[in-house]
């Protein structure tokens, strides 16, 4: 099975946000030579905890750096932007690291709709075209580049690959009928729905002549350490990240051990124990196990991973044991 990335450049306490795209440079490079067959990065706007906003100038720094990993937006959030516009940025991309470029692409606003107003003041109607927006992108974005006598620029061999990010049967269905390969929002909700989706997506999946047959993929958030206690430790901030949420907090990833040293109330315990018995934590034959386990429930044979941890080295460790427990070949 092939493993995959999806980095968020969370923002840290104690350190800075530029430094958290830094970040993201180093642990490209990383993943790359551990053997990742993927690495993604996200859109989100006016968040203090998610702050990489602007995914494809990171990719264009990612490609300056790598030479094999496929590189991928998860994602542009479309109805911010002119389809146009996102078709020359990533056919740029594409003459820049040829036949690595990945276009996932979502509906979501990627932050709070004051913001998305901000980005686009028709973001509300915007929405409701995304199906269209998606079909424009196909056709600027294919060999001809041609679409409604407008060429999108440069053309070349190669052209980035499309791919639908969803969390709900919506955007499975819409990938299904554009022949376009899925990536489910996992980590989002838990796996719920998940099942449901991928089946939704391969029962309806009309073949395209880039992708005659349906490819999926999830994405999880996991963290693996050497041991489960330490592993359950590196997790903590996470899991306050997600109760502070829920209660409209906001703010960088705390460490673990002053999260530790603070503990949960017993209000909060049920939402932490709920969060333990779904997560995908452990050594990294444990994590490999449920991850395996998973690939064969929902018939898969990749796996995004996304893994938070306020110190870099647990995180870069994490992607370490998951390589070596699944035989990636380095280079």
């Amino acid at each position: 099975m092939k493993l995959s990335v999806l980095d968020q450049s969370v923002s840290v306490a104690g350190s800075s946000e530029d430094a958290a795209i830094r970040d993201t440079l180093d642990l490209a490079q990383h993943c790359e030579r551990l053997g990742y067959s993927r690495f993604w990065v996200s859109e989100h706007h006016g968040l203090p905890t998610i702050i990489g906003s602007a995914p494809e100038i990171l990719m264009a720094a990612i490609a300056a750096r790598t030479t094999r990993i496929r590189i991928g937006s998860a994602g542009v959030m479309l109805p911010h932007y002119s389809a146009l516009k996102v078709a020359e940025q990533f056919r740029v991309l594409e003459a820049l690291a040829p036949g690595r470029i990945d276009l996932g692409v979502g509906r979501a606003p990627g932050g709070d709709m004051r913001t998305a107003r901000a980005l686009n003041p028709n973001a509300h109607a915007a929405a409701d075209d995304f199906p269209e927006q998606v079909n424009d992108l196909r056709e600027w974005t294919s060999p001809a580049a041609l679409h409604h006598g407008i060429t999108a620029h440069p053309r070349g061999p190669h052209a980035p690959e499309i791919w639908i990010l969803g969390s709900s049967n919506y955007g499975a269905q819409l990938a299904a009928h554009f022949g376009l390969p899925y990536a489910y929002a996992y980590f989002f909700v838990d796996g719920q729905g998940a099942d449901e989706a991928l089946a939704l997506f391969r029962r309806l999946y009309k073949p395209s002549a880039r992708h005659p047959t349906p490819n999926a993929t999830v994405c999880v958030w996991a963290l693996a350490a050497d041991t489960r206690d330490e592993a359950l430790h590196h997790a903590l901030g996470r899991e306050r990240w997600r109760v502070d949420r829920a209660r409209g907090v906001l703010g960088p990833l705390q460490s673990p051990d002053v999260i530790a040293a603070r503990g949960f109330s017993a209000e909060e315990w049920p939402t932490v124990e709920a969060m333990r018995a779904k997560a995908f934590v452990g050594t990294g034959a444990e994590v490999g196990a449920q991850l395996r386990a998973l690939a064969v429930e929902l018939q898969l044979d990749e796996i995004v991973v996304n893994t938070w941890a306020h110190d870099p080295a647990a995180r870069r460790s994490s992607y370490a044991l998951l390589a070596r427990e699944f035989a990636l070949v380095e280079a």
